[in-house]
């Protein structure tokens, strides 16, 4: 894939979250395996969806639903989730594009390192 990355952060989706989706690196901040999360569903990964969640809150499977194209990632405030760091939250919006109709999902996502990994813990309540 040469597009920029669904993230919108970095070049193209080679070079940017497509690594991390192959397992060539790891996500090394909580915000960065957050944007690799939203680029996973907006490519249809499924598997790096499940191998990105902890072990504690993972589902047996994620649907992903062809029908919602995901068109814009914003990161509102990430809170800890550096290099150095066990836990951190990233707030974000999601924008998708289903049926015709214009969303967006609003997240604050919990973070935590596993086995040295960072991984999604789920919503914040």
């Amino acid at each position: 894939m040469t597009d920029r990355c669904p993230c919108g952060r970095g070049p193209a989706y080679d070079s940017c979250c497509g690594p991390v989706h192959r397992g060539d690196r790891d996500a090394v901040t909580a915000e960065q395996l957050m944007r690799s999360r939203y680029s996973a569903y907006a490519v249809g990964d499924g598997a790096y969806l499940l191998r990105s969640w902890a072990s504690a809150t993972r589902p047996a499977h994620v649907a992903i639903d062809t029908a919602t194209a995901w068109t814009g990632l914003t990161v509102v405030e990430a809170t800890g989730g550096a290099m150095l760091d066990t836990e951190g939250t990233v707030t974000f919006e999601a924008h998708h594009r289903t049926s015709g109709r214009d969303g967006v999902l609003r997240e604050r996502s919990r973070f935590t390192r596993e086995d040295g990994r960072w991984v999604y813990v789920g919503p914040d309540p």
